[in-house]
């Protein structure tokens, strides 16, 4: 079932889908899942809420008939999610989806990484903020040390999985780490891509004066290593991208707060209890799991993500100043993935 591709209000198609699998994490990171508010009495979606593998696949297969591509799982920790090879191989197999992705805290990716790589996974994108143990365990919230994330990277790798580092760099926090985390994978040939701290949800203390903005990370690298822009490889690619002069790995930058990518953002949001986001800094989403569950054909279906699709007109990143980041209720980035 092919159809006609979708455009929103800023004729901005639809591209990329991202499914969040559970809203579950094993870390308590300090941007995302803060320890004292997501303390060990919190109660997170039960099961039952959840939508099952065969109830995401259905999703998934509508999305791709309306010109979705590409798919990434998320959470939460989407490795927390029972038997997760089992839904990649049922999305690898979908009629139009090109790429499946998954990001990971990579706290489980030794555990589950062969299992991925056979059900059809092929990339994986790894959260690392700090190569110092102490910064690193109080970043996460869990005392985890950074050896063990590198240990199962490097296991990924051999097995055949294609791994990039996403870093969150936030000021009087983890700056110092730019060019240790820089110089690591910059010799093991794998690409790091730095993020910009971001007002995703309400619980990370989100200010302007906390944020380093891609030309002052990009000038601490200047200051040891010469890099070479490139090219996007497809319309609606988030991170600036960068290559080391010598060719030896890249570097990226996702620059949500310096420099808005609003205008081509083709990304759609599954939360893991079935709604629909629009937006990173959504506010509300679309409630298609009761839809899911009273019977609608997927004609109705289809109507439906057409219709929330089309009326879209996000645009929160251009628009952001200190007081909408205050103001706006938006939802969290542990529930909707990032």
């Amino acid at each position: 079932m092919k159809i006609e591709p979708m455009r929103d209000q800023l004729q901005r198609p639809i591209r990329d889908l991202r499914i969040s699998v559970t809203d579950r994490c094993n870390f308590r990171c300090t941007y995302c899942m803060p320890k004292e508010i997501f303390g060990d009495d919190y109660r997170f979606l039960p099961q039952r809420e959840l939508l099952t593998f065969d109830e995401i696949t259905m999703v998934a297969e509508l999305f791709a008939s309306l010109g979705v591509k590409k798919i990434r799982l998320t959470g939460g920790e989407p490795l927390l999610r029972t038997d997760l090879p089992s839904l990649v191989g049922k999305l690898v197999s979908i009629d139009g989806i090109e790429d499946i992705g998954l990001t990971t805290n990579g706290l489980l990716l030794k555990q589950y990484a062969e299992p991925l790589l056979a059900a059809g996974l092929r990339r994986v994108n790894v959260s690392l903020d700090a190569l110092d143990p102490k910064l690193f365990g109080h970043i996460n919230g869990r005392g985890i040390k950074p050896s063990r994330i590198l240990d199962n990277i490097e296991y990924a790798r051999q097995i055949g999985l294609q791994v990039k580092v996403n870093m969150v760099v936030e000021k009087s926090l983890n700056e110092q780490e730019i060019l240790p985390m820089a110089a690591h994978f910059k010799e093991r040939g794998i690409k790091l891509c730095f993020i910009e701290f971001m007002d995703v949800g309400n619980d990370n203390g989100w200010s302007m004066k906390r944020v380093i903005t891609k030309r002052e990370i990009l000038e601490t690298l200047s200051s040891r290593y010469k890099l070479e822009p490139l090219d996007s490889n497809y319309f609606g690619e988030v991170a600036q991208r960068y290559r080391y002069e010598d060719g030896s790995a890249e570097v990226g930058f996702i620059t949500s707060v310096s420099e808005s990518f609003c205008t081509t953002c083709t990304r759609a949001r599954l939360s893991s209890e079935g709604r629909i986001y629009t937006c990173l800094f959504a506010s509300e989403g679309f409630d298609l799991r009761h839809m899911l569950r009273s019977g609608a054909t997927k004609q109705q279906l289809l109507n439906a993500i057409r219709g929330v699709w089309e009326a879209r007109h996000d645009r929160y990143s251009d628009e952001r100043t200190e007081q909408t980041a205050r103001a706006r209720k938006k939802i969290n980035m542990s529930y909707i993935g990032g």
